[in-house]
């Protein structure tokens, strides 16, 4: 059984840090970067994938600092952590679906948005400023384009898939450096994907609606793990 949780645990964490990477902030301004620096589209995915790394790394250590606690407390508590960490995964799942519910869910795309359909109509009226011909006027240094894009996402980790490491505790390093690995290609891959989407003019595929459901979403599939965890992991 234990098998069967860790493949609903990989399979949960491929799917948050994939369709994470559809939120526009993870994408949008390397579009916008790209046709002010006029840069190709095979750099400007490359500088995705660099950025993509950094949000990778961060969110890693900080998995890294919950897998550490975590092993220290499920040896010295034993049976007892699953049914914790069981107890946890529900609680956070109730959580992101009450705050979902409740019109708290937080919102990713400041600089873009304002929330609901408003969110839409300014998406697409930011994509249509950046073909532009005018838009070489906002032109900087790459460095300091490249720079600010690194530090946008390094700074800012991807908390969705915190509670999947909390999930991963009861593997030891091996579910942790699993998790790491799904992280990393699931995450950049996303950003790669819908990068290359919106550089290629692909419009009309919803890439808002995760943004706007993800405490939804993302509680269901905590409330699923948590519930898997009690049931099989004695």
């Amino acid at each position: 059984m234990n098998e069967t949780v860790l493949t609903t645990i990989a399979f949960t964490g491929f799917t948050v840090a994939f369709f994470h990477a559809a939120i526009p902030t993870h994408w949008l301004p390397f579009v916008a970067a790209g046709r002010a620096q006029r840069w190709s589209h095979s750099k400007t995915l490359l500088i995705t994938a660099l950025a993509g790394t950094g949000h990778v790394l961060t969110t890693a250590l900080l998995g890294l600092i919950l897998t550490i606690f975590g092993v220290a407390l499920s040896s010295r508590i034993g049976t007892w952590f699953p049914r914790i960490a069981g107890a946890l995964l529900i609680g956070l799942g109730l959580f992101y679906i009450w705050r979902q519910l409740s019109g708290h869910a937080h919102s990713h795309t400041h600089l873009f948005s304002k929330g609901g359909n408003e969110h839409e109509h300014e998406l697409k009226e930011s994509l249509a400023h950046f073909r532009a011909p005018d838009i070489s006027r906002n032109r900087t240094s790459d460095w300091v384009a490249i720079g600010s894009l690194f530090a946008m996402l390094t700074f800012s980790p991807c908390e969705a898939f915190l509670p999947i490491y909390v999930s991963g505790i009861r593997f030891g390093w091996g579910g942790f450096a699993l998790l790491t690995l799904i992280l990393s290609t699931a995450a950049v891959a996303g950003m790669l994907v819908f990068t290359s989407l919106a550089l290629l003019g692909i419009r009309g595929i919803g890439l808002g609606w995760f943004e706007r459901y993800e405490s939804l979403v993302m509680g269901s599939l905590l409330l699923l793990v948590g519930v898997m965890v009690l049931l099989f992991e004695k």
